[in-house]
């Protein structure tokens, strides 16, 4: 049985997918989300699916080993970052060698790199008048979204789109795709 652990900050959305998806699955289950919001809706979303869930600070993910240790006992075959915004530190890396992806809500290299998350992607989109877009599920190094690119979906922006429907269509893409390709990756 494989072992995923999720990183989330915010609502959590995808990490619930994750989890029901893999749920009752023979062949992995998320054992464990982590988030450095100590009031992400994702804890609450955890509680409700009875899935292990901790906070951390910045002091214990990039300044001492804490989060290392904690992923070091959960010996995870994959780390998930789900809407995760901080930047992964090069130590735990090191330590979890292409085991760590992200999903990204745009066409990466397009619309990447810090302060390019959620919202301030689809409004960059929608300001630029790209006629598509879409969400980039990619490896983990130690530059934000630069990581070698596993999978992209596209959708179309309409000129009359805001960035609130924008976001519904990553939105359904992430719904439709990631738990797919994470599992793909497992196997």
């Amino acid at each position: 049985m494989k072992r995923i652990v999720i990183f989330a900050s915010g609502s959590g959305s995808n990490a619930e997918n994750l989890i029901k998806f893999f749920h009752n699955r023979d062949n992995a289950s998320v054992i464990q989300v982590l988030t450095n919001n100590p009031h992400a809706k994702v804890l609450d979303r955890c509680k409700k699916l009875n899935v292990s869930a901790l906070s951390f600070n910045r002091i214990a993910f990039s300044k001492s080993e804490d989060v290392l240790n904690i992923l070091k006992v959960s010996q995870p075959d994959l780390i998930v970052l789900a809407g995760f915004l901080w930047k992964f530190p090069e130590f735990i890396l090191k330590v979890f060698p292409n085991k760590v992806i992200n999903i990204h809500p745009a066409l990466l290299p397009k619309y990447g790199g810090k302060g390019m998350y959620g919202m301030h992607v689809h409004e960059a989109v929608v300001t630029n008048k790209e006629t598509e877009t879409g969400i980039t599920i990619h490896y983990v190094n130690e530059n934000y979204d630069e990581g070698a690119i596993i999978f992209q979906a596209k959708c179309k922006v309409n000129a009359s789109d805001s960035a609130e429907n924008v976001a519904e269509k990553i939105h359904k893409l992430e719904m439709e795709h990631f738990p797919r390709v994470v599992d793909e990756i497992l196997k």
